[in-house]
């Protein structure tokens, strides 16, 4: 996630590369083009003579609006567009659309214009003061160019000869708050609405893929990892996990306070387990 869909601006290239070889300098061995669930199972992992492994794969997996026409080619979802722009693909954006109010959303609304994108609107079911954006991020996106239209929904992706053409969209009101706090958007009756498109970008928030995690792991009701919040121990001895996958889409920098926490109860946990090495290490 951080050096193929952050964009370079902001996360430079050379700064996660001399992270990474901090890592390697203190002993950290990395391997790379492992699949675990297919090369590898967290069942090998132990077999192999680990005591405990941390869980930290992220949330890739974008979610679906589930409306008609979203399968039209030029709709894109968040990620990988900002995967293919990362790459430097060149792609005929025209005018664009981002659906989504996270920095996931800014993000893409800020590399379509940098990509030479007409226009870039972000459409949002709420109001501003409910995107939950970084709002220097959303200053910023709006001085490169980018506009916003609040309180708005899609309804039906619009297309022509399998090629999106628009999208109609319901203008909404704001209801009482939901479990996130935020005033629920409620739609407004015979409110339809047409925007003349040539890209979409959905950006409406992404979820972990946990297929490979063994099967008597508990999860949550939003699909994340369940852990003890002290300790990010999941109900399976050995096995902690953090950041994105346990709390959903968040900041890189609480994913990084989320494997500083697990690291030292995984410290603990592995002293726990040989306490001979501990008395060895208070005589010292």
């Amino acid at each position: 996630m951080l050096r193929t869909c952050i964009p370079a601006y902001r996360l430079p290239r050379e700064i996660l590369d001399a992270d990474i070889d901090r890592l390697k300098q203190i002993g950290i061995e990395i391997k790379t083009n492992t699949n675990v669930g297919k090369d590898t199972t967290l069942d090998n992992v132990f077999k192999q003579g680990y005591k405990a492994v941390f869980i930290a794969t992220g949330a890739h997996e974008t979610r679906k609006l589930h409306v008609e026409g979203e399968d039209y080619k030029g709709v894109y979802d968040a990620l990988n567009f900002l995967k293919e722009a990362n790459r430097g693909k060149k792609m005929k954006l025209g005018k664009a659309a981002v659906i989504g109010g996270g920095n996931t959303a800014i993000d893409s609304a800020k590399m379509a214009i940098r990509n030479g994108a007409k226009e870039v609107t972000i459409l949002y079911r709420r109001s501003k003061d409910e995107m939950p954006a970084n709002p220097m991020e959303i200053k910023e996106a709006e001085k490169e160019g980018v506009k916003y239209q609040f309180l708005v929904a899609p309804k039906k992706i619009l297309g022509k000869d399998g090629h999106v053409t628009g999208v109609e969209c319901l203008r909404m009101e704001l209801g009482e708050p939901d479990a996130t706090g935020r005033r629920r958007p409620m739609p407004i009756a015979n409110s339809e609405f047409t925007i003349d498109l040539d890209t979409i970008i959905l950006a409406i928030g992404e979820s972990p893929d946990l297929a490979f995690v063994p099967k008597d792991v508990e999860t949550t009701e939003e699909s994340t990892i369940a852990v003890d919040p002290m300790t990010m121990e999941t109900n399976k001895k050995g096995i902690f996990a953090g950041g994105d996958c346990i709390s959903g889409p968040a900041t890189v920098v609480e994913a990084i306070v989320a494997g500083k926490k697990a690291a030292k109860s995984i410290h603990n946990y592995l002293r726990i387990l040989s306490p001979k090495k501990k008395e060895v290490e208070r005589s010292e």
